[in-house]
Parts: C-alpha cells; structure tokens; sequence
C-alpha cells in the first residue's frame, strides 16, 4: 500500500509539473493545438497537409526559444544522470503523453478515445495504424478518406530491394530476429532520399521533405522486413506474398501467416495503440539523439532498434515470455496463487531477477 501511495504520490506530481509548463507556455502553443484538432483539412496528402503545418510550427518554435528560452524545467540531481538521464525534462514532444494513472495519451486522445473517432476498416472496427499515423504527425483526428490515401501511399511505397533479402540470408537463422531487423533497415540505408539530397546541398528548409520520404518508405516497408525475418526464423523461409489490396495492419498479419480477419483486427489495434510512446523512452529518446547529427531516418531507426534491443527496453518481452514459459514446464498451466508466490521467490533466490514488462525511460 505505501509503495502504491508512492506511485500515486509521484504522478500527482509529474501530472502537477506537466500542467504547469502547459500553462507557462499555453499563450504560445495553446493555439495552433486548439485549431490543429478544431480545423479538419480537406486534402487526402498527408504530405501537402505538412506543407501548411510546418511553416506555423516553425514560428511557433520559435517564439518558445524567443519568448521561454532562458525559463528552467527543473533541477537536476547526480542521481538523476547516472540512472540514465531518468526524469530529466530534456526534449520537447507532443506526439503522445503516459501517465502512471491515465494511461497512454495519442495527442491527447486515450486508446478508447482513438478507438471512437479514427476510421476502422470494417463497421464498429478497430482503428487503423494508418490513422493514428496521421493523427501523430499532423495532430488532426483524419478522415476515412485521408486515411484511404495514406494507406494506399504506404503500398505503393512498400517493395524492397532484392539485395536486402540477400542481405538478410547471408545471416544464420540463429541470429537474433533484432540483429536481422537492424541489418535489414541498415540494409535499406542505401534508399535514403536524405542521404542523397544532403549530398547535392539541399538547403535546410527542404531537409525535412527528404525526411518524410525516408520515413514514410521505411514505415511502408518494415512490415514486410519483419514478416520476412519472422517466416525465416519461425516458419522454415516458407514466405507470404504482400497483398496488394489490404491495410496496413491487415497485411501485416497476412505476411506473418494469419488469415482470419479476427487476427487482422487485433493487428489494427496493435499496431495502433503501439505507434507511440513518449519522446523518452530508450528507443524513442536515441532516434532522437541521432536523428540530431542529421543522420538519415533509416541510420536513426536503426539505432532506436538497437536500444529497444536490450533487456530493459523491448527485450524485456521476451524474457518475461521465457520465464512464463519455464513456470509451465515446472508447475503447469493450471498454478494458484501460492505456487506462483513460491516459484517467483525460487527464481530471486536463485540470483536471478524477474523483468518487468515495462520500458525504461532515459531522458523524461
């Protein structure tokens, strides 16, 4: 009960800190929110939508750095840097929001919310991953027919190279399916539109066109990349063919193997309620970090990938499945409270330790 009043006690107050910066600088940001979610737009490109956003943006930042830059957000303690930069306010981000008591928060709209206004593929469906991507980026809840073209610009996006799949075989099944995904998006840096638009000395108010180019073709095609690695490590190499005629989400279970629509739909609000996570986290927070020496989407996602590849991070799924797996094969599938109670202070006492399935922040 204490340790639960302490939890309590600690989102009242990064909820008490957060409402206050919202309010310190509401005169700034509180606008362009209020119209980014009041204003519906009309175009079906999600890039021609940015075209009209990021200019507003822009001046709004700057007014921030003008107006708020020298305001502090906080203290920080040494106990703080050696935990891994844990509760620093260091970034500035508005995709989404976690709070120990209210849960995840897509631009302010909780995972019921999403699942209300975002377009479903089918009647009183799950919403689409294409939705909440243009909820993310834009800040707009889109309509079904924005996001009927930003699902079909994803397809038409979505074709590897050959050469990565050789890339990818030349590598032992055995390798680690994160080892293969980063070598598959590394593999894909070859394709970066950035890369080569930096190179020619594009200047900077274009840098972020070729940025959405590469981010846009690299989400049109991680689904396919994983699925790949999934049916070669999993499944014996026996591959599944894209569809040309399914969403995102729906293609995605298609590609691992499953046909039946129910297992489409969970893959929607997978794929949905998993698009975001905060800007701290240790995956989003290195994206991030090296996104920031103008390293191309493809080079920073791969570096993200590598972090979420850790125990602490990503992995910890895994680990908490291993350890589910060894309780089965030990005591059963049918285990009371008391056995559990046992085997968990088995396995402290064993020297090992029992990974939460939580991700471990790093700069928040």
């Amino acid at each position: 009960m204490a340790s639960h009043g302490r939890r309590f006690a600690l989102s009242k107050l990064r909820r008490a800190t957060r409402n206050s910066l919202v309010e310190q600088f509401a005169p700034v940001l509180g606008g362009i929110w209020i119209r980014w979610l009041q204003i519906p737009s009309e175009t079906t490109d999600l890039r021609e939508r940015l075209v009209n956003l990021i200019p507003e943006k822009q001046q709004k930042l700057k007014e921030i750095k003008q107006k708020y830059g020298s305001v502090s957000l906080g203290d920080t303690t040494v106990n703080m840097a050696i935990g891994g930069m844990r509760g620093i306010k260091g970034m500035l981000w508005e995709t989404s929001l976690l709070d120990a008591e209210e849960g995840i928060r897509f631009r302010n709209l909780s995972i019921p919310e999403c699942q209300k206004v975002l377009p479903t593929a089918v009647p009183e469906g799950e919403p689409l991953p294409e939705g909440l991507l243009w909820l993310l980026v834009t800040g707009d809840v889109p309509t079904k027919d924005q996001v009927s073209a930003l699902s079909k610009d994803l397809r038409s996006r979505a074709k590897i190279p050959g050469y990565v799949f050789d890339v990818l075989n030349s590598l032992p099944k055995s390798a680690h399916p994160m080892t293969q995904l980063t070598t598959g998006v590394m593999a894909l840096q070859t394709e970066s539109e950035f890369q080569e638009a930096y190179k020619k000395g594009v200047p900077k108010t274009k840098y972020w066109e070729y940025t959405y180019e590469d981010s846009l073709n690299l989400i049109a095609r991680l689904p396919e990349l994983a699925a790949f690695i999934y049916r070669r490590v999993y499944r014996g190499g026996e591959l599944v063919s894209r569809a040309s005629d399914l969403d995102y989400g729906a293609n995605f279970a298609h590609m691992l193997g499953f046909t039946d629509p129910q297992m489409h739909e969970l893959f929607r609000l997978y794929l949905t309620i998993h698009s975001d996570h905060e800007g701290g986290n240790v995956s989003a927070h290195t994206v991030r970090v090296v996104g920031s020496a103008l390293s191309d989407p493809y080079l920073s996602f791969a570096a993200g990938m590598n972090g979420l590849a850790g125990p602490l991070h990503g992995l910890a799924n895994q680990e908490v499945l291993r350890w589910i797996h060894e309780v089965v094969k030990e005591i059963g599938t049918h285990v009371t409270t008391e056995q559990l109670k046992d085997y968990v202070w088995k396995t402290l006492k064993s020297g090992k330790i029992i990974v939460q399935m939580r991700r471990r922040r790093s700069a928040i």
